[in-house]
């Protein structure tokens, strides 16, 4: 391979190093700086001219900064004569406002999308998007992989006796169903009432998982409030364990706290976004192997087929 470079942002380092490793190729020299009163400054230090480029930058936490350094750096790369500019972005922010879902609120997944396309990507890699249909919000391709092609691996490596998988709501039963479908498992679904952000009540489960071994699957895991409920409801349902697989692991404010104290047996997420802290209960595989071999293929004008397939 040749006529690409890769760029990280500050927001996950680490595992644009690791995506660097898999392509063996070097992370490219960016220079990324504050100044005093908070403003962003970037200077790439070796030239892109007639290459095609990729930054790897999650817009995680803290989201608006992660988001503004990355635009600034799309704007610095197209000004270099970059020859395309594709956004990696892992983990997607603000994709969970894609629609107007009350009175008089915007549409921030579009305004993103929006800024992104105004700074001059050519292209959009991430990972199990929080509302497919944000791929519709762009006017230039979106590679929107899959988290599956990481987690069936690793369930089937634990050799549950009677598992089962489960969707944590409504919403979710299209992912679990694919999940399903890849293992050969049972489904079941998780009903809930949410009173408000960021709080969960769990009502009822659809379906039997009395003496079952339960995987829930979800594309992110936040305050985890929806998570340990469900387990509370399921191991009363009489189901044996409960595991949970999630993309992306948010783990803000008493997330933490809530799966140490929980019942929840093991929660299972990817590093897309860098970890806060260490638990016992918690499993981080890499998605680095999956984004680093879709930019191989982008670049080359492979087919990234078999990838959604996987």
């Amino acid at each position: 391979m040749s006529c690409f470079k890769l760029f990280s942002g500050s927001a996950n380092p680490e595992f644009a190093k690791k995506v660097g490793e898999y392509l063996k190729e070097p992370i490219g020299v960016a220079n990324l700086n504050k100044f005093s009163d908070g403003e962003i400054s970037v200077q790439v230090t070796e030239s892109v001219r007639g290459q095609d480029v990729f930054i790897i930058q999650p817009t995680c936490a803290p989201t608006n900064d992660n988001l503004m350094e990355l635009l600034i750096m799309i704007d610095a790369l197209k000004r270099s004569s970059a020859k395309s500019i594709s956004a990696v972005i892992p983990y997607y922010g603000y994709a969970r406002q894609d629609r107007k879902a009350a009175p008089r609120v915007p549409i921030s997944a579009k305004l993103v999308a929006d800024l992104l396309e105004k700074a001059g990507i050519h292209r959009v890699i991430t990972i199990d998007l929080h509302a497919a249909q944000i791929q519709g919000f762009f006017n230039v391709p979106v590679d929107n992989l899959f988290g599956s092609i990481m987690f069936v691996d690793y369930i089937k490596s634990k050799k549950l006796a009677n598992p089962i998988i489960a969707s944590p709501d409504i919403g979710g039963v299209a992912r679990a169903r694919s999940y399903a479908n890849k293992l050969g498992y049972d489904l079941v679904i998780v009903d809930k009432r949410r009173e408000k952000a960021n709080v969960a009540e769990v009502m009822n489960i659809i379906g039997d998982v009395n003496g079952k071994d339960v995987i829930l699957v979800d594309d992110m895991v936040d305050t985890a409030g929806t998570l340990v409920k469900a387990a509370e409801v399921l191991k009363k349902k009489g189901a044996t364990s409960v595991m949970a697989c999630c993309t992306h692991g948010v783990l803000s404010g008493p997330a933490y706290e809530r799966i140490e104290n929980g019942v929840l047996d093991e929660l299972v997420i990817s590093d897309t976004i860098p970890a806060k802290q260490e638990s016992d209960k918690i499993t981080v595989l890499t998605a680095a192997d999956i984004i680093g071999e879709t930019i191989k293929r982008i670049h080359n004008n492979e087919s990234v087929n078999s990838i959604f397939k996987s």
